[in-house]
């Protein structure tokens, strides 16, 4: 298989300060291409396949109206699927067959990456708890339980919040839990089934237009119980933008102010790794993290750090403001290690598009040891 590297669809550029390499997708299918949010993974295993979102200003937002496109590095072509609107940030990959999955309306989708794969409905969400109303969102991310038998779904219909489970044989929607106040990006465990990640997120009343907070950022969620704080002793709105160690023990998050934290969901030890940021990922070993950083509303840098050397190099030091507010399409970096930690994909805009971009882990590595 082709590699980032070596494709022709990818241009190198270096960072100006720290002199890393970091690849860009060129060629073009959209205006806007951006790399999926950092919680879902968007290649395939065979490292043939990677998924990216596409926008069409002033069409859509971040809520609705993106659609899909997919670098194919065998054929090395880039193709975009106008059928595969989503809301939220909603799509995930089957990293085994390369299959994309979304969510539109009350539904989830999904379609293959060949050129004449069509799309076919996975599933619904029942009407009688929708009762005439369209979602604000459907989910939030969906991913796979860790028997792969399932979808994730926290969906926001008016102000009546629903997390649970959309089995892929065909059986119906499963309700774990009806909140009246916002839980969303929930994350089901990469070990246990029957168990989610879900967080208290801001929202706004759908009538009145008023604001609602944060208590407590971070709770879970087992099959057949009640959501239970993370933190029964420590609530703190402080803490957000989470995701799952792959050992299914631990949780990660973000501290903001502080850095990036791992917390065991057994035993309550956390472990801090210091550095201010907004979004970060850890590879599989947890000894590198990669972050963003706001310099300003607009304007943003992506790190690397190496937790062992405590050494740190920018991937792109200075990420200045898009021709469009990055609100509207969230288009922020999201830094996440991909292709079993081989490369860090993430957002950029530093030749005057938003653009996918690849860093090799090993030459971060190499610079922080």
């Amino acid at each position: 298989m082709t590699t980032v590297e070596n494709s022709r669809l990818f241009v190198p550029w270096q960072d100006p300060v720290s002199g890393v390499t970091s690849h860009l997708l060129r060629e073009r299918v959209a205006p806007i291409q951006q790399s999926f949010y950092f919680t879902n993974r968007s290649f395939s295993l065979d490292g043939r396949y990677h998924w990216f979102y596409c926008a069409f200003p002033p069409g859509g937002d971040a809520y609705q109206g993106r659609s899909l496109g997919v670098t194919d590095f065998a054929t090395q072509e880039v193709r975009w699927f106008p059928e595969t609107q989503f809301a939220d940030a909603s799509p995930c990959v089957d990293e085994r067959t390369g299959e994309a999955y979304w969510t539109t309306g009350l539904e989830v989708w999904s379609r293959g990456p060949g050129l004449n794969d069509t799309a076919r409905r996975v599933g619904e969400f029942p009407a009688g708890l929708a009762r005439g109303r369209r979602p604000l969102r459907l989910a939030t991310h969906l991913g796979f339980t860790a028997d792969r038998s399932s979808l994730i779904i926290d969906a926001q219909i008016g102000d009546e919040w629903f997390a649970g489970d959309l089995p892929l044989d065909g059986s119906g929607f499963r309700l774990w839990q009806r909140f009246d106040r916002c839980y969303n990006h929930a994350q089901f465990s990469p070990t246990d089934p029957g168990l989610m990640l879900i967080a208290q997120d801001t929202w706004t009343g759908a009538s009145t237009g008023a604001p609602g907070g944060i208590d407590d950022r971070l709770w879970l969620l087992r099959r057949g119980e009640i959501a239970r704080p993370v933190y029964p002793d420590d609530p703190s709105p402080l803490r957000g933008h989470e995701w799952w160690d792959p050992d299914g023990e631990h949780i990660w998050y973000v501290r903001y102010h502080e850095g990036t934290e791992r917390v065991n969901i057994r035993t309550g030890q956390r472990t801090l790794f210091p550095g201010d940021c907004i979004h970060s990922h850890a590879d599989r070993t947890g000894q590198y993290i990669a972050s963003d950083m706001a310099l300003s509303p607009e304007e943003w840098t992506v790190t690397f750090t190496n937790t062992a050397t405590r050494r740190t190099v920018a991937i792109a030091s200075h990420l200045p403001a898009p021709a469009l507010p990055r609100r509207r399409y969230h288009v922020h970096p999201h830094p996440q290690f991909c292709l079993e930690d081989r490369y860090i994909c993430y957002t950029t805009n530093v030749l005057g598009a938003v653009d996918v971009a690849f860093a090799s882990v090993a030459e971060l590595i190499e610079r922080t040891s």
